[in-house]
């Protein structure tokens, strides 16, 4: 099977980072399991791989899943569980991957990514928060940095090689690989590594759990994903097997033991919330066939398969919409109101389906109400922004993306929909300006730089606004100056 592009680029990225940085790394002691959490990356490093990891992925993998909605739902639950992670710190970002595999994977720095597949196989929320809490965890103990730490075991000439078939064998999940590998370095060094990514990998089980558990999940959902997870063993490795077998070995002990730490504790009910019945049938609903899916979805509600009619109905207006029946996608707009559901993902659902019908007013309409009644959501200010600019209602467009980037001064999809606006209105200066922020929010800084450039050559700024596009130019370079020296120094 084809490797994906996110973790060729994975693993180009960190097994690149981790070769340059390896030599010098390995005067530190090792810490122990549960002790105070160090290795010879530092945060910051962590998070500047992280970032260049997850910048090829967003914007040069096409199987990301550029949804506002999808992944606003993610960073709500992912963030959820972070403020109930002990020793969290830091940013933490939740992204979604469109690859039918059930897995996850996290980053150094804080990145998790989320392939649909896994959204898709969770039966119940507190499934799918198991398996975050688990990477959350990952990232807080410091994994891939305490790794490298255990290197020090390995005598000097052997590092390079060993950290790229460790760091191989991890993110593919491919023993042959490791094994293979073995036979020419230190057999010793190389079976002390496998443990070592094995105790990993109970560390995860067990301070993911404690987040389960402190976030307000169910804390059965663990071993009940664990357990459905081994059953999948049972098939032969023929590129059936998910993904997450691969990556997260289920072993009956590391089941046993989730089942005694859930068994320990009284029951608690957790109730999915509304977003993750209908993120999941969203998802459901783009995939595939669009007839395909609006027959799966029709007889979903015939027949009630989801325990959630409003979930199902929502599944069957999206593929309704995405297969050109738009009276029927409509309808089921009518019925999920008489249902009184209470969404954004509704409201974004119905502006859509009256847009395709050729009725923007009505849309904006239905955007502009909605972006009271949820204030903080995001998704809409997207949303209501992007249908202003269709209707060419440019000047409300701009000030309305001006409240927005007050709130949100760093969402690169708000500044983008500004350079936009300014672009309509003639507004030359503004609209490079604004473009050189949405690089440097991607981590491009010599596209923003040339941005600016632009900008100061467009004639139509006052010598305020120039002071400032020289002002920014000057920190743009010298922070590229910084960061081309950090790189000199790997």
């Amino acid at each position: 099977m084809r490797e994906s592009y996110h973790n060729r680029m994975l693993k180009k990225a960190l097994v690149s980072v981790l070769l340059a940085g390896a030599p010098c790394a390995f005067g530190q002691n090792l810490p122990d399991l549960g002790a105070s959490v160090g290795g010879p990356l530092s945060p910051q490093i962590e998070r500047r791989i992280g970032e260049s990891i997850m910048r090829e992925i967003r914007f040069r993998d096409p199987s990301f899943v550029d949804d506002p909605e999808v992944s606003d739902y993610l960073y709500v639950l992912g963030n959820r569980l972070v403020a109930a992670s002990p020793g969290a710190r830091g940013d933490f970002e939740f992204f979604a991957i469109r690859d039918p595999s059930i897995n996850a994977f996290a980053l150094p720095g804080g990145f998790v990514i989320v392939n649909t597949g896994l959204l898709l196989a969770s039966q119940s929320e507190s499934e799918l928060a198991s398996v975050l809490a688990h990477e959350i965890a990952h990232v807080t103990q410091r994994h891939i940095s305490r790794l490298l730490g255990a290197q020090q075991q390995v005598q000097q000439l052997q590092i390079p090689a060993m950290v790229a078939i460790v760091a191989a064998g991890m993110l593919t999940g491919r023993a042959d690989l490791v094994a293979g590998a073995a036979a020419a370095v230190q057999a010793g060094g190389i079976q002390a590594q496998i443990n070592y990514t094995r105790d990993f990998e109970r560390e995860a089980d067990r301070i993911g759990f404690q987040t389960l558990v402190a976030a307000d999940f169910d804390p059965a959902a663990m071993p009940s994903f664990f357990d459905k997870m081994q059953r999948y063993t049972r098939v032969s490795d023929d590129g059936t097997l998910p993904s997450y077998l691969r990556t997260h070995p289920v072993t009956t002990e590391r089941i046993a033991d989730a089942q005694n730490r859930a068994a320990n504790l009284p029951y608690r009910q957790h109730l999915d919330t509304l977003e993750f019945h209908l993120v999941r049938a969203k998802l459901r609903a783009e995939s595939g066939h669009a007839k395909e899916a609006v027959d799966h979805f029709a007889a979903a509600v015939q027949d009630r398969r989801y325990a959630n009619e409003a979930a199902a109905r929502y599944g069957h207006a999206v593929a309704l919409l995405r297969a050109g029946r738009l009276q029927e996608a409509a309808a089921e707009v009518v019925r999920l109101r008489e249902l009184e559901v209470s969404s954004p993902m509704l409201e974004t659902l119905d502006a859509r389906i009256r847009q395709a019908r050729g009725d923007a007013a009505g849309g904006l309409a239905v955007l502009k109400a909605a972006v009271k009644r949820f204030s903080q959501r995001r998704t809409l200010a997207y949303a209501y922004a992007s249908a202003l600019v269709e209707a060419k209602r440019h000047e409300d467009a701009a000030d309305f993306l001006a409240e927005q980037l007050h709130l949100f001064p760093r969402d690169d999809r708000l500044l983008e929909l500004r350079a936009k606006t300014y672009a309509a209105l003639g507004k030359r200066l503004l609209q490079h300006q604004t473009q050189a922020e949405v690089y440097v929010q991607r981590g491009s800084l010599h596209a923003a730089i040339e941005q600016l450039q632009l900008a100061r050559a467009a004639g139509d700024g006052d010598f305020y606004q120039l002071s400032v596009i020289d002002a920014r130019l000057r920190e743009l370079r010298a922070q590229l100056v910084e960061e081309a020296k950090a790189e000199k120094q790997k």
